[in-house]
């Protein structure tokens, strides 16, 4: 696989993050998109990486690695406290952050 087709493979899942994001009103779904798009950052560090032969892109997907863990456990922690407040994990219905 080249790098051509990485990048390429990484376009189009950050594409479909982008599409997740904007289009669905689920919460869960909207921080799965936003982990698809993390992920294909990574994807575009290890193929530039290879490409010039040495380790920092890998070096940089551990710390993407560790945001995206964090991230994961901050907004599911955020959308289990909504849930129980509201009932719903839809993004339209949970009008309590804009006050």
């Amino acid at each position: 696989m080249t790098v051509g087709h990485m990048v390429t493979l990484a376009g189009v899942l950050f594409t479909l993050g982008i599409m997740g994001v904007i289009s669905r009103r689920n919460i869960l779904v909207v921080l799965l998109s936003v982990e698809l798009m993390l992920n294909a950052a990574a994807l575009t560090f290890v193929a530039f990486s290879n490409w010039h032969g040495n380790l920092d892109g890998q070096v940089m997907v551990f710390f993407a690695i560790a945001v995206a863990a964090a991230e994961v456990a901050v907004g599911l922690a955020v959308v289990i406290a909504l849930f129980r407040l509201r009932v719903t994990v839809d993004a339209d219905q949970v009008s309590m952050l804009k006050q």
